[in-house]
């Protein structure tokens, strides 16, 4: 495993970080990775060179679950050697709701970041996202608790996840103004099929030295390249294997496929051939070689056989031809973006 600077930052990551969305999740019922499983994916992730690990207040059944999960698992390692994020905003769904149970509010900041660090078992955050943007509350009360946690060290740097670009110059503007800790690591929804549609997001990132960890870098595993195309009239129609997530979440197809994503897929499958690896590694490596900006994906797995799999991704070289190449799949003839 190989290590990059962190955008601006002094801290070194490895070149993907592993997501825990799925940790203690329950679907249908069922829970997606239970504890004893999370556990393995992180000794895996681990003893692979992996240290950068991305997760939230929500994520898990109830929130919560999956930052327990890592805390409990941090307790048989140096908690120093891991690079941990976690992130701040949606309700948290347990039951307990009140008027400030959600947003960017100073008091809803503070009072997760104590369930988060608590649950984590450690005294700090490498990095802690906004998880969305807050239109009710001022983003100057945003900011100002926010750079509270830094100046306390209770949180080393700050990140943004899903906004406009507006909104993230907005931000980045107004800390520069007050001296406060800005934002200095992004997390939007980006792959080989969708850069198009955050562009002018991602040249602020660029033009700020911004490191880019982009959620969900596989399309939802669409560019993993085990879907099909069902109907050659509708983008959106898939052939699903049973047990993937297109074969039983219903806005699969109108959330991650699209013409344009079908010929990238085309594309990437070619290139794929072309270096013996399999679509997801080549998706993972396009995003990894984004010249303008730092950009660590953040990979999630079922198990460790998918984690090796993405991991993978650090081996594969793609020349300019094969990037190209994929870039170009999302353009018709007349230059019109599908």
């Amino acid at each position: 495993m190989e290590y990059r600077q962190l955008g601006s930052t002094g801290t070194t990551v490895s070149q993907l970080c592993f997501g825990t969305w799925r940790f203690g999740r329950e679907t249908g019922g069922v829970v997606e990775t239970d504890r004893a499983a999370a556990h393995t994916l992180l000794d895996a992730f681990a003893d692979r060179g992996g240290n950068f690990i991305d997760t939230a207040n929500v994520y898990g059944t109830p929130s919560g679950t999956a930052e327990r999960y890592i805390g409990e698992w941090l307790e048989e390692r140096d908690r120093e050697e891991f690079v941990i994020a976690s992130k701040v905003y949606f309700e948290t769904g347990t039951g307990d709701e009140h008027p400030n149970d959600g947003g960017l509010s100073r008091t809803h900041i503070r009072n997760q970041i104590e369930g988060t660090l608590d649950r984590l078992g450690t005294d700090y955050l490498d990095l802690y996202y906004i998880h969305r943007w807050d239109e009710e509350t001022p983003v100057e009360e945003t900011l100002s608790a926010l750079n509270g946690l830094v100046d306390d060290g209770r949180v080393n740097y700050l990140g943004a996840s899903t906004m406009a670009a507006w909104q993230l110059t907005k931000a980045l503007w107004k800390s520069e103004v007050h001296d406060w800790e800005p934002f200095s690591v992004t997390q939007p929804l980006t792959h080989a099929a969708y850069y198009e549609d955050v562009r002018e997001y991602l040249d602020v990132c660029a033009d700020q030295d911004m490191a880019v960890c982009p959620y969900s870098p596989l399309a939802g595993g669409f560019l993993t390249g085990k879907y099909e195309r069902a109907d050659p009239d509708d983008p959106t129609a898939v052939k699903a294997p049973d047990g993937s997530r297109g074969s039983f979440d219903e806005q699969f197809g109108e959330y991650y496929t699209s013409e344009r994503g079908w010929r990238v897929l085309d594309a990437v499958r070619a290139v794929a051939e072309q270096e013996n690896a399999t679509p997801a590694q080549v998706a993972l490596r396009w995003l990894m070689d984004r010249e303008a900006f730092t950009c660590i994906p953040i990979v999630g797995a079922r198990s460790v056989e998918q984690l090796d799999e993405n991991l993978g991704a650090t081996t594969v070289s793609l020349d300019e031809q094969q990037r190209q190449r994929i870039y170009e799949a999302r353009f018709e003839e007349n230059g019109t973006r599908y």
